[in-house]
């Protein structure tokens, strides 16, 4: 059973920085996927970022250039750093993780994904 928990989640004014991490144990040596969404009120939940086993990336147009999702393995976590938020950033950030590796084009479906965390909640006042 792979189990994620999230944390680093709070209130900034825009324009600030957060970092949020993620304790994941589904690194393995046979593939992984992990990634972030985010779900604001009344929005669906939607791909941020991703990261697999072989460290390749993947964002959404909304965030890149001001979010970075990085890993160490060592320590089962995955974190994104967030820069430049702004009030449209405010959310619940959820982290997710599969034990395989996906193609680059689904990676930030929340389909594909067979485990959640519990949410971190980010708020971006202006």
């Amino acid at each position: 059973q792979v189990r994620l928990v999230e944390s680093g989640g709070g209130s900034v004014q825009s324009g600030g920085s957060l970092r949020l991490s993620c304790v994941a144990s589904v690194y393995t040596d046979s593939g992984y996927c992990v990634a972030w969404f985010r779900q604001a009120p009344g929005k669906e939940r939607e791909g941020v970022a991703s990261i697999d086993s072989a460290g390749s990336t993947a964002y959404a147009d909304s965030v890149k250039g001001r979010f970075t999702i990085s890993q160490d393995v060592a320590k089962n976590t995955l974190y994104l750093e967030m820069n430049s938020l702004k009030p449209e950033d405010t959310a619940t950030y959820y982290c997710a993780a599969e034990g395989r590796r996906i193609e680059i084009w689904f990676r930030l479906s929340r389909n594909v994904y067979s485990y959640w965390g519990q949410g971190t909640q980010v708020t971006v006042s202006s």
